[in-house]
């Protein structure tokens, strides 16, 4: 085999090795913001179980532990359940294997306040459509009035906004306002591109076949 095929070789085993053990972080119910007091479970959805995958976490209630037992939830598997969730549990969340890999991160702002903006806990894909509901703890049906980077939108009677198709210009910070309730914590809602997929295996066979 030529050096130019053995390096080959070598860089296509990289890129496999890397495509296997992986995890996605869900949350459950799914949304970045959350009422103080609810109830939220955290799972690592594995490739592999093997590869140990732990949820770990970045808040500012935190005091240097970061694992599901060490701040209060309770742990079932690769996944874990806050039964009170509080202001204190806002933060970054992620997975981590024992060999130090890490999943997707999803941040997650809890509020004592009247009023939340639900919004995707993942990046929405260019050309879908987008939609926010502004809610308080006991409706997701009244007049609310949107903002995207400090800016008025406009006003939905429902607590509803979709928008259609959207593009990187979408991208920003949102927040909503119920008229004699209050207003949620801004969201960022990120937009990403399609993605693009590439079959190593495959390619792998006809460069060395």
């Amino acid at each position: 085999m030529g050096q130019t095929s053995l390096q080959w070789l070598i860089f296509l085993t990289s890129l496999l090795s890397s495509t296997t053990n992986q995890a996605s972080l869900t949350v459950s119910p799914s949304r970045s913001q959350m009422f103080e007091g609810q109830s939220v479970s955290l799972s690592c959805e594995e490739d592999d179980s093997s590869a140990g995958w732990t949820l770990r976490r970045n808040t500012t209630g935190d005091t240097g532990t970061r694992k599901c037992d060490d701040w209060g939830g309770k742990s079932a598997g690769s996944s874990c359940i806050i039964d009170y969730i509080d202001p204190g549990d806002s933060g970054l969340y992620w997975c981590e294997s024992t060999e130090g890999a890490t999943s997707n991160s999803i941040s997650i702002t809890v509020t004592g306040g009247p009023v939340i903006l639900q919004s995707p806990v993942l990046p929405v894909m260019e050309g879908e459509d987008l939609t926010l509901t502004c809610k308080t703890k006991t409706s997701s049906n009244l007049p609310a009035g949107f903002y995207k980077d400090g800016s008025f939108i406009r006003t939905e009677p429902a607590g509803h906004m979709t928008i259609h198709h959207v593009s990187r210009s979408d991208e920003g910070l949102y927040k909503c306002h119920i008229s004699s309730v209050g207003e949620s914590p801004p969201s960022w809602v990120s937009v990403t591109g399609e993605e693009v997929t590439f079959d190593f295996r495959s390619s792998f066979i006809q460069i060395f076949t």
